[in-house]
């Protein structure tokens, strides 16, 4: 064990998860020492993440600028083919950063269709020159705002609005619906995914306003109540597509966000229109970024003006 892993070690048996910092959550992630990434390093915004082939990196760009609510940008490959470097730099900050390993768990599609899924690394599928810290193959990784960011301002709130299922240390549920998104693209036919959590109907409005400003992270959400389940096309409440699921309690209702699981399903919906391999994260089992809270203003304006030579 090298000195900064027993120091990481060491701080964790001290530490409660939401205190650790970002660079710590990622090592851990890297030592497939964690799974689910909810109550982890509080302040940080976590991400959902995409990478797919550097040929169709244009028209996934573009179908996030037209979806910002379910796709919103956080950070870009500075480098097609370079699983180092993100842009713009504040997003990652330490050297040492591999988009390959720093995410709990991933999933792996070919032609539209998940062939992997809890894989912990991808070493094995995108390899690089040591020398230059480039594959062949230029991938192009997309980091999405992910909702579990705004969870800790939920959890410190008077009297605390903690989500149901960081109580049960279970995944928060997910579910596909029949809400379009804009095409781009080879992108087309896409909807959107939402996440779930419930909530007392006179708990509602204080959620909406402890989450609206988190634009950069979903923002607030997009539907609430048991008629809302109807008007998003949702299959089976009780039985999610991702994630676990939850026991409602007497007087609360479904509350739904956009999903950052959404650019998986416009993988799929594209089909063998993606010619290679591409790389999402396992639902649940995020990246943590070293974007804080306080970067929310900033990120106000779209990440579009950081944009990365894509």
């Amino acid at each position: 064990m090298t000195r900064i892993h027993a120091a990481i070690q060491m701080t964790v048996t001290t530490q409660t998860p939401e205190t650790l910092s970002s660079q710590k959550t990622r090592l851990l992630a890297r030592q497939n020492t964690i799974t689910n990434t909810a109550g982890y390093s509080g302040t940080n915004l976590q991400a959902n993440l995409l990478i797919l082939p550097e040929k169709y990196s244009q028209d996934f760009h573009n179908l996030c600028l037209r979806n910002p609510v379910a796709c919103p940008l956080l950070g870009i490959s500075s480098i097609p083919g370079n699983p180092h470097k993100i842009s713009p730099t504040p997003c990652i900050r330490n050297s040492d950063f591999d988009i390959r390993t720093d995410c709990p768990a991933y999933r792996v599609y070919k032609h539209g269709k998940c062939i992997a899924a809890n894989k912990r690394d991808l070493l094995d599928l995108w390899s690089t020159n040591d020398d230059e810290q480039q594959s062949s193959e230029n991938y192009t990784a997309f980091l999405l705002g992910c909702s579990y960011s705004f969870e800790a301002a939920l959890c410190n709130a008077t009297p605390p609005l903690t989500p149901r299922h960081q109580v049960t240390n279970t995944l928060v549920p997910m579910y596909r619906t029949s809400l379009p998104l804009s095409p781009a693209g080879i992108f087309t036919n896409t909807t959107c995914t939402v996440s779930m959590r419930p909530y007392h109907e006179s708990e509602v409005e204080r959620v909406r306003d402890i989450t609206r400003p988190y634009l950069a992270t979903h923002g607030e959400p997009i539907a609430w109540g048991w008629d809302a389940v109807k008007r998003l096309g949702i299959r089976d409440i009780h039985d999610p597509d991702f994630g676990d699921k939850v026991e409602f309690g007497e007087g609360e209702v479904p509350v739904f966000w956009a999903c950052g699981v959404t650019p998986q399903m416009a993988v799929e919906a594209a089909g063998e229109k993606i010619d290679g391999l591409v790389f999402a994260h396992e639902p649940g089992h995020m990246l943590v970024t070293d974007w804080v809270v306080e970067d929310l203003e900033r990120l106000k304006e779209g990440i579009a003006a950081f944009r990365a030579k894509i």
